[in-house]
């Protein structure tokens, strides 16, 4: 099988995109190492993945912090292991009115979506180019258009489909390919976590009024994280080499127009 072997690494691997992305490599044989910053669900993540055709390892540690993005990546030169696939999915989601937003709101929410992305990719390279490996990073209908009130979620989003664009013009020439994928809304825990934090009192008003964008009336429906992962996948695949420097809109055509 394509993947049987290959060194993934997924961000944000304990739940939501980036448990999907992790089960579906190790599915097609993979050695996967999961990140995550909570070491119980990251550890509970690993225990419900064990079953499966790969190895699954845990790799703890918090993407907005630079150091820790460095060491991590230096556990695959210790291990001689090497690195083929990097996918970002760790992130936060944040919305509210502009002047009600706070530098709390701004760094949190910057440091881990986009600083986060940054530094994974900038420790990544050098494994990456002697693999001709692939960068994955998971980016937003957020990050292609103006979402309201989320000016700074938007900001986060779309210096990761900029830096991505970037990175693959860059990186074309060492042979690493750098795309991402822009879901809308996903049945994630960062869904509910937007609900709960944000919603009111009414969960189904909240998700109507999500879904009301979506040009599907009323067959729409939230996104799947399995959806997104099997994007996820195909980007890594060796058969797609023309791809790179994309930015794959997973989002039912929300904003394809209007």
């Amino acid at each position: 099988m394509e993947f049987s072997d290959k060194v993934v690494l997924v961000t944000g691997a304990s739940s939501g995109i980036g448990y999907e992305t992790a089960k579906i490599f190790l599915e097609k044989g993979a050695v996967v190492y999961l990140n995550g910053r909570n070491k119980l669900k990251l550890e509970d993540a690993l225990n419900s993945l064990s079953a499966y055709k790969g190895k699954a390892h845990a790799l703890p540690g918090d993407v907005s912090e630079v150091k820790q993005c460095e060491e991590m990546l230096k556990q695959f030169e210790i291990r001689g292991s090497g690195l083929d696939i990097l996918v970002n999915s760790a992130g936060i989601w944040i919305e509210g009115k502009t002047d009600s937003m706070t530098e709390e709101d701004w760094d949190t929410t910057m440091n881990i979506n986009a600083k986060g992305t940054f530094f994974m990719c900038r420790y990544a390279i050098p494994l990456l180019e002697i693999s001709k490996g692939v960068i994955i990073n998971v980016s937003s209908d957020s990050g292609l258009v103006g979402n309201n009130e989320a000016a700074v979620y938007c900001a986060s989003k779309g210096a990761v489909t900029l830096m991505t664009r970037a990175m693959a013009v860059e990186l074309a020439p060492r042979g690493i390919r750098v795309n991402a994928v822009c879901p809308g809304d996903v049945e994630t825990p960062m869904l509910e976590k937007a609900f709960l934090d944000y919603g009111g009192s009414d969960r189904e008003a909240y998700y109507r009024s999500l879904l009301s964008h979506y040009p599907q009336g009323d067959e729409s429906r939230f996104t799947r994280p399995r959806e997104v992962a099997e994007a996820i996948v195909f980007l890594s695949s060796a058969s797609v080499q023309a791809i790179t420097g994309a930015c794959l809109s997973i989002d039912f055509g929300l904003t394809a127009g209007y």
